[in-house]
């Protein structure tokens, strides 16, 4: 069924595109010009590039427009979802372990979330409190949490998808996503969204609001408030540990759990409450100067399912077990200030940005098993600890063009930067951390808490200009100096030659590097499972030096793009890019490091835990360690391809047809040799080699189809996803490979305009309810035969279009 509708949909448009010159002999010529009008052709950009005025089609960089409209047809109320169905090359997280998956994230290339940089305005936003932490795709993930933006805010977003560290810093070594806000000063639009999975579970319920304001002559004030409600999912199998005869026996209470035996419900969505809002201010207070504010802040409440524990832990007090849940309350604000002038010539920008996260974890439903053994009683609520993140920006930029006798003047642009990054981790409660801790999340130790603070100067300079009509030449360079570790130069040449009106060549050549997280660096925590416990080691700390780890030192990457555009009619748009990025020390986190219950284990991994002043659970099987480190070389070859087509069928209506397509192949060149302490072990075992080679699909494609004809609009897409896989163990001795086949994933959305204010849609993301390939079979027999709660997990945590089914929805709009 899914391979009919791709099949279709791929015919169409060639059908379409063949059938170009036929059909423009027989429309109308004012049909005729409407169609010349390409999606987002015309769109003046301003990320990749410090020349004013530039076209997306005549950018010499790969870069992609996402307008508003875009953003609402995916379906879902979510940006981070909306940005992964239109960009292939974008992919987000379906689900997190602990507390990432109350924060799920996305990665853009396959490389780390660290590996793109958010912008808001140009302006650059602070990262998430809440790191990442176990493994998996997603891991040592601390970048902008893209869902304190509303949607309704957003007028469009642009994705450069190329290394810009020498044009924006650290960070921006797979791309730059940049959020432009809407600056209306009238009128305003109002949505309700409502939703949920075709076999039940994740009850969606969203309402945001614009309203555009003129506060007084020449200024505009864009506000927007969002309430989102998103329910729990449950996509796991049966924990082997309730099966077990002889649990059975100790242990009949749990019959009497609901929902017995599927009582383990961690394999879900986490539920949670987010209000957000927004405002962007701006004001011309003279011909050449305008003060501007941007301001969001949002809070979210959220909750996740922890692994089920046997009544044996404490029976007294849970006689059927019990499911601890996970809490987290996060703040999140930021605000920029700032003013443009033209001073002398030049166009001078000074801005402050301040942002700041802050996630207070807790346990629910939970106990400290020995905190009730010493002295008769537990709480059952506990505040774990809190995450603290912030970042203040300082810039200062000017540029103005210089006529060196060129085919167009020599744009110059210099700017400096400042910018303080802190990270801290507080201590949870006494109760949390007494002894081995709460249940399911033990309270961060006193070892754990800490403050750090890093400061970065920066200053860049960045040439474009034509020195011929058809070719642009920028170059860019940029010096930082970090407090911790040092300076970092970088630079970028990009050029583009334009043949004809139909065809035009660009490339581009960089150097970039990114600084490790302050919560990479420093991040100490106790994971554990009911039959597992590993301490994640800060790098900086003297247990990680104990295994050979002596802190972090930062990435340093080499970009390479080629790429053509081609325009053979008015109405299409195609575009080929091919690129390469070779990444050196890249940090990621480590496999599984035993100390004990692993097919190997080392003495130097117990000593550390004791060095860090952690407390285990003697009752679990297998401990161990996780850390950080700059532990391989990877190399990402890949290409984007992406191609509109806008066709004007008279009184049939409009189809705008798009094909986007995405190939990217991430290879580890070179494992760094494990410290001798940690031998015959290795820093990254094969789950941990596959999360970053093959875990996101090498291809991807996405076809779509948009059709407006009278009142209605049809927006069909169908995502085609290549193969991932995923390497799983459960003692680190024997893997057994998790492999899903390609799929087709089908969206359609109708939508009906019922006059000018109001319009209705319904739709449904995942339309045909399809799954991803089940978890290998010989890993689920070996996980329950160890009775080992993983094997809850019979889907894959890695799918890249999650783990949940079909999801459907309606949508009401109100314009005003």
């Amino acid at each position: 069924m899914h391979k009919k509708a791709t099949l279709k949909i791929g015919v169409a448009a060639v059908l379409s595109t063949l059938a170009l010159g036929a059909w423009a002999d027989e429309v109308e010529p004012a049909a005729l010009a409407d169609a010349a009008v390409t999606p987002n052709a015309g769109a003046v950009i301003v990320t990749g590039t410090r020349t004013s005025g530039l076209k997306v089609e005549n950018s010499a960089s790969p870069i992609q427009v996402l307008d508003a409209a875009s953003l609402q047809r995916t379906g879902q109320p979510d940006l981070i979802q909306a940005l992964a169905q239109n960009l292939p090359s974008f992919n987000a997280q379906a689900f997190g372990g602990d507390t990432a998956n109350l924060t799920l994230s996305a990665r853009l290339r396959g490389l780390s979330p660290n590996n793109t940089l958010v912008l808001i305005n140009g302006k650059r936003r602070h990262g998430t409190s809440n790191l990442a932490v176990l493994g998996g795709p997603y891991q040592g993930g601390a970048a902008a949490d893209l869902n304190f933006i509303p949607v309704a805010a957003i007028d469009h977003i642009e994705v450069l998808q190329d290394g810009a560290a020498a044009q924006y810093g650290s960070d921006a070594i797979a791309g730059v996503v940049n959020i432009i806000l809407k600056t209306n000063n009238h009128g305003g639009s109002a949505s309700v969204n409502g939703g949920g999975y075709v076999d039940g579970g994740g009850r969606t319920l969203d309402g945001s609001a614009n309203l555009g304001l003129e506060p007084f002559a020449d200024a505009y004030l864009s506000l927007t408030a969002e309430s989102k409600y998103h329910g729990y999912s449950d996509r796991g199998g049966i924990d082997p540990r309730v099966v077990n005869p002889a649990n059975m026996a100790a242990w009949p209470g749990m019959f009497r759990e609901p929902g017995y035996p599927h009582v383990n419900h961690i394999a879900g969505d986490a539920q949670y409450h987010l209000n957000v809002m927004a405002a962007n201010f701006g004001w011309d207070f003279a011909p050449d100067g305008q003060l501007y504010a941007i301001a969001t802040a949002g809070r979210k409440e959220a909750r996740a399912f922890e692994n089920y524990r046997l009544p044996s832990r404490l029976p007294l007090l849970y006689p059927t077990g019990f499911s601890p849940k996970e809490t987290m309350r996060e703040e999140d604000l930021a605000l920029t200030v700032g003013v443009k002038h033209q001073l002398a010539g030049w166009h001078v920008d000074l801005s402050s940005t301040y942002g700041r996260d802050k996630s207070r974890i807790g346990v629910e439903d939970s106990g400290n098993v020995s905190l009730f053994n010493d002295t008769g009683y537990t709480p059952t609520v506990f505040h774990a600890g809190t995450f603290i993140a912030s970042q203040l920006t300082t810039t200062l930029e000017a540029a103005r063009e210089v006529d060196i006798g060129w085919a167009r003047p020599l744009n110059i642009a210099a700017g400096v930067e400042h910018r303080i990054d802190k990270y801290e981790i507080g201590a949870g409660d006494a109760a949390s951390r007494y002894k081995e801790g709460s249940q399911s999340y033990p309270g961060f130790s006193l070892t754990d808490a800490g403050s750090h603070r890093r400061t970065n100067r920066a200053a860049y300079l960045d040439f474009a200009g034509n020195p011929v009509r058809d070719l642009t030449v920028d170059l860019a360079g940029r010096y930082e100096h970090f407090s911790d570790f040092g300076n970092a130069k970088v630079g970028k040449l990009t050029s583009r030659y334009d043949f004809s009106p139909a065809f035009a060549l660009r490339g581009t050549v960089s150097n970039g590097f990114r600084a490790p997280t302050l919560a990479e660096s420093y991040y100490s925590a106790t994971n554990v499972g009911p039959t597992s416990a590993f301490v994640q080691l800060a790098p900086n700390s003297a247990g990680a030096r104990l295994v050979g780890v002596d802190g972090l030192k930062p990435e340093r990457s080499n970009n390479l793009s080629l790429g053509m555009v081609l325009n053979p009619a008015a109405n299409v748009q195609m575009t080929l890019d091919l690129y390469q990025i070779k990444i050196r020390d890249r940090i990621v986190g480590s496999g599984a490091l035993y100390g004990s219950g692993g097919g190997t284990n080392s003495p130097a991994v117990i000593a550390a835990i004791r060095a860090n002043g952690n407390v285990l659970d003697s009752t679990v099987s297998q401990t161990g360690i996780n850390i950080f480190s700059n532990a391989v070389n990877t190399r990402s070859r890949g290409l984007e391809f992406v191609t509109t087509i806008n066709s004007n069928y008279g009184a049939y209506g409009r189809v705008d047809w798009s094909v986007a397509a995405n190939y990217n192949k991430v290879q580890v060149t070179k494992i760094n040799q494990a410290p001798a302490q940690l031998l015959p072990q290795t820093l990254l075992d094969r789950t941990a080699i596959s999360d970053l080679e093959t875990a996101s699909p090498k291809m991807r494609v996405n076809l779509g189809a948009l059709w407006k004809v009278g009142n209605w609009t049809v927006n069909l897409r169908e995502a085609i996803y290549g193969k991932a896989s995923e390497w799983g163990s459960e003692d680190g001795s024997v893997y057994h490979l998790t492999e899903i086949k390609p799929k087709a994933i089908t969206d359609l959305e109708l939508g009906y305009r019922i006059n000018s204010a109001w319009s209705l849609a319904v739709g449904a993301n995942n339309l045909f309810n399809v799954y991803p390939n089940g978890v290998n079979p010989a890993l689920l027999a070996d996980q329950r035969a160890a009775g080992d709660n993983a094997a809850v997990h019979v889907l894959p945590t890695f799918s890249p279009f999650g783990i949940n089914g079909g999801y459907y929805y309606a949508r009401a709009n109100y314009k005003f």
